[in-house]
């Protein structure tokens, strides 16, 4: 449930997730997940969206990657199960699959995005990704004007968490995005000898309700889903 001030926790007893990242999002805040192509993004997204739902908190998925039937197959092999949360109404995935090209009549998505109301009935909003959403069409005004709305947003106590791939946006956009954002999270990928070893490094927390870990290491498990490390990693 809703933690006793407000925050939207997205704990889960498997994981310490939610503990290290101060105890879970504040309300109205926005949230930015950095990282390259293979860095988790998803991953972490998807944990979030979980976490949440099991603490009694609306989520509205937006995802550039996966149908819906993939995107259930997709939880389900994480150990993530949300069929009830769908057949509740509590989560609200759309897949946008089919407006990633860059044809003329997809150049104005971040209009589509600002008038598709129903996708901001939810108390956390996910896009899952914003930068490959908004790449054809963003520019500096256009993304100062979605910046606006997603701030107006937060001020009726949405919470807004945007994946982003720092590679599909010119770096002025990025830097207006990241500087708008309340919370920060770098997705850093590493390898050592035939391990992959993944962190999340927390460059901006604002508002935390507890204490925040700077950096948190973790991998993806099937059947398990994140794993948090018990050891940070560098």
């Amino acid at each position: 449930m809703f933690m006793s001030n407000g925050f939207r926790s997205f704990d889960l007893g498997r994981d310490e997730l939610c503990k290290k990242l101060g105890g879970g999002f504040p309300p109205g805040s926005i949230a930015v997940i950095e990282g390259g192509s293979g860095s988790g993004k998803s991953t972490v997204c998807q944990r979030v969206a979980y976490g949440l739902m099991e603490n009694g908190i609306s989520v509205t998925y937006v995802s550039t990657q996966l149908t819906t039937k993939g995107f259930i197959n997709q939880m389900y092999s994480l150990n993530y199960k949300i069929a009830h949360f769908l057949l509740k109404k509590k989560l609200l995935y759309i897949p946008v699959l089919s407006l990633m090209d860059p044809t003329p009549s997809r150049l104005d998505f971040i209009e589509r995005l600002r008038a598709g109301k129903e996708l901001y009935d939810s108390d956390v909003i996910i896009i899952d990704t914003l930068s490959s959403l908004i790449k054809h069409s963003a520019n500096v005004e256009k993304s100062l004007e979605l910046i606006s709305f997603f701030k107006r947003l937060t001020g009726i106590k949405k919470t807004i968490i945007l994946a982003i791939e720092p590679s599909e946006l010119q770096s002025n956009i990025l830097s207006e995005l990241v500087g708008a954002c309340d919370i920060n999270l770098y997705l850093k990928v590493s390898t050592l000898g035939s391990s992959i070893k993944r962190t999340i490094i927390v460059n901006k927390f604002t508002g935390a309700a507890a204490s925040v870990e700077s950096m948190i290491g973790f991998r993806i498990e099937s059947n398990v889903g994140l794993v948090v490390e018990i050891a940070s990693v560098s």
